[in-house]
């Protein structure tokens, strides 16, 4: 039998009942797009960070793209350092001044250990430098909270 819950689809976004925010401070604006990327989104749906970590922020257009698929569209909009640690989940959403950039929707290993690529889906394919986003502009990634 298999023991990983994530082959096994055991664990859903409904196993967090709260979580706190992570705020991040972009470190590099990036600009480009690519409609070939072949992002193999990995199975679980959650990645715990430290404080201080970088991590790199990437959009797709794809709507179907969800933990264990591959997306190919994606505009590059940022890294970003994480200020407080905490774990990072499929469905966060992304605020960068008071509007939603997207929901996260998995996660790529691909330049692990180096970075973790994370996938956001937003209905805009925009890279960072063309959304506006700056060098130093603050990211949160919501959190849960309880009821």
């Amino acid at each position: 039998m298999i023991s990983d819950p994530y082959e096994r689809n055991l664990v859903n976004r409904n196993f967090y009942a709260s979580k706190i925010d992570i705020e991040t401070r972009v470190v590099a604006v990036l600009d480009g797009k690519l409609d070939n990327r072949n992002l193999n989104l990995i199975k679980p749906i959650s990645r715990t960070f430290s404080k201080g970590t970088i991590i790199e922020l990437i959009l797709t257009d794809e709507d179907f793209a969800t933990p264990g698929v591959a997306v190919n569209r994606i505009a590059y909009l940022a890294f970003v350092e994480l200020l407080n640690g905490g774990v990072l989940l499929y469905g966060d959403e992304l605020l960068w001044n008071d509007m939603i950039i997207g929901k996260i929707v998995g996660f790529d290993d691909t330049h692990m250990p180096n970075h973790q690529n994370t996938v956001i889906y937003s209905e805009n394919r925009i890279s960072g430098k063309e959304l506006g986003i700056k060098v130093n502009d603050r990211i949160i990634i919501k959190g849960i909270k309880m009821e």
